[in-house]
């Protein structure tokens, strides 16, 4: 039988790392860590020589091992705190020789944010690809909130890695809630944001439940941004177009309020409409990431479906972190992946799973 021939390997360039800042902030819905910083440690990486290469989940072997990476914690710790920077190669060499294994591939946990540039960094210096798929297809603030987990994946031995060389090992847990807990309070004890690599999984697991080609979404959204501006039209707009969205509100932020408490960010911002919005209110609760928009005290928007706040004059998105008063934004709302809405993921991701008991999920529909 003739060998499998060799993968197509897509090496990025520092163009493609400006878009996906751009494109990973829009679907991170607020969370995920601010990309900027990523942005750039991922730029040095590739000055330093280092290859950044993406590759189709389906080409990956049925029966290797790849290993997920991302960063766990506050995302207002990751943008005040910079990281050592080898945080996810401690992870993931600690769980190769504790299992005797060697990983063929770096998946990513959730694209949003940082965390999309989190498994390039680990996988070039270990000298690995990243597959083009995750795990969300935006952001959620839990750990047991990823398709891996929701289908059956076993997240431990997991390995904790903070900037002053510690390591923790989680050996077992339970459940996917319990590990969630366990490596939440040892991030606290880390100083608030550390980065995580979870037990491998095999690639035909993950090419039948990652939500794939997000790396390449990503990018293309940021694309869009920058191709909008070029041409000076409307970078809202062609989010919206690009992804089957619908912007659901433009307004001024007149009222902030934002606390960190157990390892998270939660708040909520208050926004008086403007433009074709005026006279109207709008509010986002806030768990690291936006998880239900309301307007004039009736909810419109909801997890899982993606509540993005982008400025209204540059198409880009604001993290959470970043929500300043008076800031003048527009809400974006996109569809979920179909995998996060099934019922056993909204078991995990839906509106009941945060304690919103009173709030019934309804997709949104891409028409309206």
């Amino acid at each position: 039988m003739a060998n499998k021939s060799q993968p197509k390997l897509w090496v990025l360039t520092e163009e493609d790392i400006d878009a996906l800042e751009i494109g990973s902030a829009i679907l991170g819905t607020g969370g995920g860590g601010n990309p900027y910083i990523g942005k750039l440690r991922a730029k040095q990486a590739m000055r330093e020589g280092l290859k950044l290469q993406i590759m189709d989940v389906d080409d990956v072997d049925d029966d290797a091992l790849v290993v997920s990476v991302g960063g766990i914690g506050a995302p207002v710790v990751g943008y005040e705190r910079l990281k050592e920077g080898r945080e996810g190669l401690r992870c993931l060499r600690t769980l190769e020789d504790r299992l005797n294994f060697n990983a063929v591939a770096v998946v990513c946990e959730e694209i949003g944010g940082q965390n999309s540039m989190e498994p390039l960094i680990t996988a070039a210096l270990a000298g690995l690809p990243v597959l083009d798929c995750d795990g969300m297809g935006r952001a959620f603030p839990e750990m047991q909130m990823v398709t891996f987990s929701i289908y059956g994946h076993r997240t431990t031995p997991s390995a904790l890695c903070d900037l002053h060389g510690n390591t923790v090992i989680i050996d077992h847990a339970v459940s996917e809630l319990w590990h969630e807990r366990m490596a939440r309070a040892a991030t606290v004890s880390q100083g608030g944001a550390s980065v995580l690599a979870s037990a491998p999984m095999k690639g035909s697991f993950v090419k039948q439940y990652a939500i794939k080609h997000t790396y390449t979404q990503a990018i293309a959204l940021g694309r869009a941004v920058l191709k909008a501006r070029a041409e000076f039209r409307d970078p809202v707009a062609a989010v919206a177009e690009q992804e089957k969205g619908k912007v659901v509100f433009t307004g001024k932020i007149q009222d902030l309020k934002r606390h960190l408490s157990k390892g998270f960010v939660f708040g909520e911002a208050h926004l008086n409409g403007i433009d074709a919005y005026e006279g109207d209110e709008g509010s986002i609760v806030i768990q690291n990431e936006n998880l239900i928009f309301r307007r004039n005290g009736k909810v419109e928007v909801v997890v899982p479906d993606l509540i993005i706040v982008l400025d209204v004059e540059t198409g880009e998105a604001i993290t959470t972190e970043m929500l300043q008063y008076g800031q003048r934004v527009a809400i974006l709302a996109l569809p979920a992946p179909e995998l996060l809405k099934t019922p056993e993921a909204l078991e995990v991701v839906g509106p009941r799973a945060f304690g919103f008991d009173d709030v019934e999920y309804i997709p949104m529909s891409v028409e309206r």
